[in-house]
């Protein structure tokens, strides 16, 4: 998953608000799409950083252990450094990597 990151901008982008509505002509579908994405994203995120985690969580952790596991708090950096849900579902949008249908258009 990290590797479809890193050509993703770590922080905000001013967008052109007529590029989110090529695809669907409709700017707040697009951004329903979005959105949907970034919480997929994040929850994804959210399991490989709590699998990880894991791996360091013992029954008798005491505070002095946990503050100073450099592991873990390596781990924790690299994930607050990595591009925001939000960007990479934008982005991913925008390339057209993004899967989405609308039912009640295609009853039409």
């Amino acid at each position: 998953m990290s590797q479809n990151k890193n050509n993703v901008p770590n922080s905000t982008v001013t967008r052109d608000l007529r590029e989110l509505d090529n695809t669907t002509d409709n700017l707040y579908e697009s951004i329903v799409i979005i959105s949907k994405r970034a919480n997929q994203i994040a929850v994804d995120i959210k399991e490989e950083l709590n699998q990880k985690l894991s791996e360091f969580a013992s029954s008798n952790d005491n505070l002095e252990e946990v503050f100073e596991n450099r592991e873990q708090i390596e781990i924790s950096k690299h994930y607050e450094r990595m591009p925001k849900p939000t960007l990479v579902a934008i982005d991913e949008f925008l390339h057209d990597k993004v899967y989405f249908r609308n039912p009640s258009k295609e009853q039409e």
